[in-house]
């Protein structure tokens, strides 16, 4: 049994066929609009509800619910139908509220700073997986409105293409969401940043760097022996040229491996010869990787030399480290009892 999230309103009226049209514009305003759980959706009659809470079995169980930040960050750990598990994280903030989400359980990058490299791969989400974190998250965050999808919890997401592409389009069009406000982060996956830059979503791109010459990219990020910074430059030329987008590089600081003057220079050349926006994050703890990262001064050092090249750069505001919702710390993994909760309670 599928999401309800898989179908498109075309699909659902043909599941519908027996009833008045109008029953599937009460039924997808419900869904989309309102975010309403199946049951929840009470301008269709109790009957036909009984019969698609049947037909359509939620994809998501809560595992635990964490929060951090005096509440402003909250993480959960779903359960799905074969007992994999994701995290998705949502973060509130005066005048946005952002959801992380999943595209894979597990990652089979092997980013070796990343909590999620380092636990390995289980399998690709479907749509409905990846859209039903955001819905429960609209839920969770009412009255607040839901502003931001970033695709940036556990997976790649340009190796889940099909599903991703699938997911951002259902966002914009049904939800209703700027495409703006929607953002990919991939490792690097050169052939797929050039797909979709194909798609005509003016969505935001953020590439995770980490390093500016080939043998250190390497070690952090093994994709790069597949597709090294040439072919990745390539890449976000053509996103440019395409799109007319300006692209993001993410690049977490660690003490001693990128946050050297050399370090600084390799990524002033390689980001300024792209216009691109540097986004620093200061590297978040994880088990499998003991490097940690420079102290605050350091990373302002970082920023005043970037800036001093001409180089747009922000240094992000580590949100949910107490509770392993970081970047890079998602890994099946909670501080807190795993206990089973109701997949509604948000």
């Amino acid at each position: 049994m599928a999401s309800v999230f898989e179908y498109s309103k075309e699909e659902l009226a043909e599941l519908l066929s027996g009833e008045p049209r109008y029953r599937v514009e009460q039924l997808w305003h419900g869904l989309w609009t309102e975010a309403l759980a199946i049951d929840e959706v009470t301008t269709i009659p109790k009957l036909l509800r009984a019969r698609l809470e049947e037909q359509f079995v939620p994809a998501l169980s809560v595992l635990t619910d964490v929060h951090s930040d005096r509440g402003a960050t909250r993480k959960w750990v779903f359960a799905l139908h074969d007992g994999a598990t994701i995290e998705t994280v949502l973060m509130t903030y005066e005048d946005r509220v952002t959801v992380c989400v999943s595209s894979q359980a597990g990652c089979a990058m092997g980013c070796t700073f990343c909590a999620t490299g380092q636990a390995g791969f289980s399998r690709q989400l479907s749509v409905g997986e990846v859209l039903e974190q955001v819905m429960f998250a609209v839920r969770a965050a009412a009255p607040r409105r839901l502003s931001n999808v970033v695709f940036m919890g556990m997976g790649e997401p340009l190796a889940n293409y099909r599903v991703t592409v699938s997911a951002l389009g259902r966002l914009h069009d049904y939800r209703g969401l700027s495409a703006r406000h929607l953002t990919v982060s991939t490792v690097g996956v050169a052939p797929a940043i050039e797909r979709l830059a194909r798609e005509g979503l003016p969505l935001t791109l953020a590439v995770s760097l980490h390093a500016a010459n080939d043998e250190t990219r390497s070690e952090l990020v093994p994709l790069n022996r597949r597709y090294p910074l040439a072919r990745l430059r390539e890449a976000c030329e053509y996103w440019i040229a395409t799109t007319s987008r300006r692209l993001s590089f993410e690049w977490a600081l660690i003490e001693g491996v990128n946050d050297t003057d050399q370090a600084l220079e390799e990524l002033a050349l390689y980001a300024g010869s792209l216009g691109a926006h540097v986004n620093l994050i200061p590297l978040n703890p994880t088990p499998g990787y003991l490097v940690r990262g420079p102290s605050e001064h350091r990373v302002r050092e970082f920023r005043d030399g970037l800036e001093a090249m001409g180089i747009n750069v922000t240094v992000r505001n580590t949100r949910g480290r107490s509770i392993d919702a970081a970047c890079g710390q998602l890994a099946n993994v909670t501080k807190t009892k795993r206990r089973l909760l109701p997949v509604r309670s948000a």
